[in-house]
């Protein structure tokens, strides 16, 4: 890990702060009370890599800011605590960052971890930002007033899955996902969208969480008759899968698709082993519009050689949010900077986007695609855009803020 014009301190209670000391961020605090950001986030564990990806996009996103003066003249702060994704201890974790004055929560990975927060916020007095989570419940029947994603849900990766599936002869379909909120959100999506596109499930495996034996679940699917198979799997989990399921000869037997799968991340471990897999795309830095141009083009210059991932480019439009919230509210307190959320647009990497005041969810495009090469490298390449409000279906009316 890089350490550029920052003072990190890390305790043994796996806390991490962060705090720009560049002279224009250190002007912007004066008179005015700073933005605290507090990230309780995986930095251990199956989703550790979710984590740093994470990490690195607030990071980016806290020097950017305070380079330029702060946030409506605030100095930006931000502490890092560590959840190794485990919904209980995120909700510890989230308190402990709320008392202490970090009550702008976000970064955090597994849905589980959102919706164990989200009943909470008030009584902490803090607010949370997902732009990893996707279960459909944060902005469903578990929304909260002080709860707000920016991030694609499950159901509006099923709006991607279902023309892509209407297009494919496969008949008998397998579904590998996490025995988590989210894997068995997103395993739902997919049964919805395959039977309204006259496919089949043949195998349903829910596998356990930080799991390194994939074996009886790959034989499973190879025994079912499957000719395609849809993995909701990420993190160490996702790559643990792929390299068995190539060692078992899988991927010669089905066609493969996934969300959150392969990954800008993963793909960079796994290369070869995963070329040829369909993806959902839920951002991506080759997409051209001049918000992410710019932010990938001083991303590259920051951190030379690399190119932003899919989370890191979710996570920014995160911050792109809050930091516009909090100008338009001209205050930190989490109640002022949610109704400065609620209802209000925002302008995006992607464009300009509104945040609904129905269910709190960021209105925006899908993609869907395949790993290829780009410009000579490995990458999830974007095929299919569905736009905006195709891609974000309207709120079901659980919800009820």
């Amino acid at each position: 890990m890089r350490i550029t014009r920052r003072a990190l301190l890390i305790s043994a209670s796996g806390a991490v702060l962060a705090g720009s000391m560049a002279g224009a961020g250190g002007a912007a605090a004066a008179g005015k009370e700073p933005l605290k950001i507090g990230v309780p986030t995986a930095l251990t564990g199956p989703y550790s890599q979710l984590g740093d990806e994470a990490k690195r996009a607030i990071d980016f996103a806290v020097d950017e800011a305070n380079a330029a003066g702060g946030i409506d003249g605030r100095k930006v702060e931000v502490r890092y605590l560590d959840t190794e994704a485990r919904p209980e201890l995120a909700r510890q974790q989230g308190e402990k960052l709320a008392l202490e004055g970090y009550n702008i929560l976000t970064g955090t990975i597994a849905s589980g971890e959102g919706l164990a927060m989200g009943p909470m916020l008030a009584r902490w007095n803090a607010l949370y930002v997902s732009t990893i989570n996707k279960a459909n419940d944060i902005t469903g029947k578990q929304c909260q007033p002080r709860m707000f994603r920016v991030n694609r849900p499950d159901n509006s990766d099923a709006a991607v899955i279902q023309p892509w599936l209407a297009t494919r002869k496969e008949t008998k379909w397998a579904i590998v996902a996490a025995d988590i909120a989210w894997g068995r959100d997103s395993g739902a999506s997919f049964k919805h969208a395959a039977a309204a596109t006259g496919k089949t499930i043949v195998s349903e495996n829910y596998t356990a969480f930080g799991s390194n034996d994939y074996a009886a679940t790959i034989q499973k699917v190879m025994d079912s008759g499957a000719e395609a198979m849809w993995v909701a799997l990420a993190g160490r989990d996702a790559m643990t899968f792929a390299k068995q399921a190539k060692q078992f000869g899988l991927f010669d037997k089905v066609v493969t698709g996934g969300v959150s799968f392969t990954t800008d991340g993963t793909v960079k471990v796994l290369g070869d082993i995963v070329k040829g897999i369909y993806s959902i795309i839920n951002y991506s830095g080759t997409l051209d519009t001049p918000g992410n141009k710019k932010f990938v083009a001083d991303w590259v210059k920051k951190y030379p050689g690399t190119s932003p991932t899919n989370f890191q480019g979710e996570t920014y439009i995160g911050m792109q949010v809050i930091f516009q919230a909090v100008k338009k509210a001209g205050s930190v307190k989490p109640a002022d900077v949610a109704k400065a959320m609620a209802g209000g647009t925002f302008e995006t990497i992607l464009g300009t986007q509104l945040m609904r005041k129905e269910d709190h969810q960021l209105v925006g495009p899908n993609y869907f695609g395949q790993v290829a090469e780009h410009d000579g490298v490995l990458r999830p390449v974007i095929s299919m855009t569905i736009a905006a409000d195709i891609a974000t279906p309207k709120p079901d009316g659980s919800c009820k803020l």
